[in-house]
């Protein structure tokens, strides 16, 4: 725990282990003269390799200290142990390395050895950290790290395999380590054994873990070397081990699932370090730009109109973070894999949170040129057309349902970044035409705002609208006015006060206002379509529901007579709405013709609710 304590400790433990290795030695001679290895003695072999193990550990961890506080008193002592040890090591324990099973042992015995094989490699690779070892003991020991994970000591057998990896786990940590120091005639070949092991290891398990966390430890010399000679053919072999590894990190998050998140994690975490690599480094940008289109699965997939959502959407939060924030150092970001996250953003089960920070990041990237202009807001009207609200609801706000607030917020989101994107009459000519052909198509109340005031945003007065876009708003647009008064009447109930239901009701209606007050000829086509909505509605077919028909032609009657009063209602309006007087004058008409002519059959209540939409009609014009 401090400099002196381990000042202290050194002068035991330097005396304990040539004690230990001989107490070791005395049991080598049973192994090969027992036809089985008996379990106490096995057990006390362990227990001596891993007290030199930790000795070794603890001078290491002091030596580290040491470099870290200058006051220290250990340093001195620590160097001249460090000689004392490897030649302790060199001359009595390495040169029986490894130790080779006989032919008569068991499995079970065979098993044991390994387990013995792979503690004292330990202890070499960590003395080999402090000094370096004889170059032919350094071959001997890579070349068993080699067979040990090409699987040659496994045995096929389950508890084989599962002995195999519980050894071989500990031995990972050593190849970055070994790599830091630099390329040699033995990376190659390590790399190669490393990678097949990485690729055979099961989804989930603690040796798949443990390759990823090597790999990411490997980033950092291997992102080095890579800097200095690309050219060399050492670098080559260097990067086609990285591109194996970066290609099998999203084919093993969708093998991961939702079943084991913790792994998941760890490799999103590594997806990430890699992606802050490649804006480094020109060699990792092409591997890594390559993985969005694997990426698909991992978030969703449409097929056959079918949505398939992959295993983002329930991983926890952390892990979602770790992915979204991998997303941005893409150096660009493909129609595809935008398609495949905006249909994660529709899903119910995303957490809006989640919602908003995908959004954010989609911004990021697009900011800094990642994204198409024209990809971008296709992912934008996506959002807004088929975000879906509670249907039972028809309008938000009385029942404060979440999915239309979170449908109005994230429209006012995308506004603002629409605004910022600098050339608005550029993103007019872009959106214009998909948007205004979504219109005729009759969306839900909510996502018709949304797309208006998408509209709006990067519109301006006068308009810049087509000619042939005015027409088809000028057609459709009082429908939509109609049923957003239908859906949010004016006089209270027990569903809002007034000042909410006006407040909502100029929400939906807002849009249209702006569109008016910038081109008066669509005021004209919406006011003639409101006369004409009130004739069809009184022509329509008599059958035996007249009841029905009544209440329509009723209902569209008290449609156009509220929306008339709001827009009179509009300080802006109420001047443009004077130059359409005949117009006004031609709805208030058929009102009254409707009133009058029999057309339809009404109760003495049904025929006082017509005065009362004239009486308020003919406010309008004084």
């Amino acid at each position: 725990m401090s400099s002196n304590g381990f000042s202290y400790i050194i002068k035991n433990l330097k005396d304990l282990v040539p004690v230990l290795i001989n107490s070791f030695l005395e049991f080598i001679p049973l192994v090969h003269a027992m036809e089985s290895l008996e379990g106490k003695s096995f057990g006390c072999m362990i227990s001596i390799l891993h007290s030199i193990y930790l000795i070794v550990r603890s001078i290491a961890y002091g030596t580290d200290k040491d470099s870290e506080s200058p006051s220290s008193q250990g340093g001195p002592d620590a160097a001249v142990w460090d000689v004392n040890i490897s030649s302790t090591f060199l001359k009595k324990l390495f040169p029986r390395f490894p130790l080779n099973p006989v032919d008569h042992l068991s499995e079970k015995d065979c098993d044991r050895l390994f387990d013995l094989n792979m503690i004292v490699a330990k202890i070499f690779f960590e003395l080999n950290e402090w000094t370096s070892l004889p170059p032919n003991l350094l071959e001997t020991f890579l070349e068993f790290f080699e067979n040990a994970l090409l699987g040659k000591f496994c045995r096929a057998t389950q508890s084989g395999k599962a002995v195999w990896e519980e050894c071989l786990v500990q031995l990972l940590s050593f190849i970055p380590k070994f790599l830091s120091r630099g390329a040699s005639s033995w990376t190659s070949r390590l790399l190669q054994a490393f990678t097949q092991t990485f690729r055979e290891s099961k989804p989930g398990s603690l040796m798949k873990l443990a390759c990823v966390s090597a790999i990411e430890d490997m980033l950092t010399p291997i992102e080095s070397m890579l800097s200095i000679e690309t050219s060399n053919p050492e670098n080559l072999e260097l990067q086609d081990a990285l591109l194996a590894w970066i290609r099998e990190l999203p084919l093993l998050l969708i093998q991961l699932g939702d079943k084991h998140p913790t792994c998941s994690q760890v490799v999103l975490r590594l997806q990430l370090r890699i992606g802050q690599c490649s804006l480094l480094n020109s060699s990792l940008v092409c591997m890594y730009d390559n993985t969005q289109y694997s990426l698909l699965d991992f978030y969703c997939t449409c097929q056959g109109g079918q949505i398939c959502y992959g295993p983002f959407l329930r991983l926890p939060r952390e892990s979602q973070e770790l992915s979204l924030c991998s997303l941005y150092y893409f150096s660009y970001l493909d129609l595809p894999i935008l398609k495949s996250i905006a249909c994660c953003c529709l899903s119910a089960d995303l957490d809006p949170y989640v919602l908003f920070r995908i959004i954010e990041v989609l911004h990021s990237a697009y900011r800094d040129g990642h994204i198409k202009i024209a990809d971008y807001l296709s992912v934008f009207i996506t959002l807004v057309l088929r975000f879906k609200v509670s249907p039972e609801i028809g309008s938000a706000g009385f029942k404060s349902d979440p999915l239309c607030q979170t449908l109005k917020s994230m429209t006012t989101v995308l506004c603002s970044y629409m605004a910022q994107m600098g050339d608005n009459s550029l993103v007019l000519q872009i959106v214009e035409k998909v948007v205004i052909d979504q219109i005729p198509q009759m969306p839900s109340l909510d996502n018709s705002c949304s797309l208006l005031r998408m509209l709006v945003t990067v519109d301006s007065k006068p308009t810049r609208l087509s000619e042939q876009s005015i027409i088809i708003l000028g057609q459709h647009l009082s429908e939509y006015l109609m049923d957003a008064v239908q859906c949010i009447p004016e006089d209270g109930d027990e569903q809002g006060t007034p000042s909410i239901q006006l407040s909502t009701q100029h929400y939906y209606l807002l849009p249209c206002f702006f569109l008016f007050d910038r081109c008066h000829k669509l005021m004209n086509l919406v006011l003639k379509r409101m006369g004409s909505a009130i004739t069809e509605s009184s022509l329509s077919p008599i059958s035996d529901k007249c009841t029905q028909h009544t209440r329509n032609c009723l209902d569209r009657v008290n449609a156009v007579t509220s929306v008339l009063f709001l827009m009179h209602k509009d300080a802006k309006l109420q001047p443009i709405m004077s130059l359409f007087k005949e117009d006004i004058d031609n709805v208030i008409h058929k009102v009254f013709s409707l009133k009058t002519s029999g057309r339809i059959s009404t109760t003495i209540e049904e025929r006082h609710e017509i005065q009362c939409a004239f009486e308020r009609l003919k406010i309008l014009t004084g």
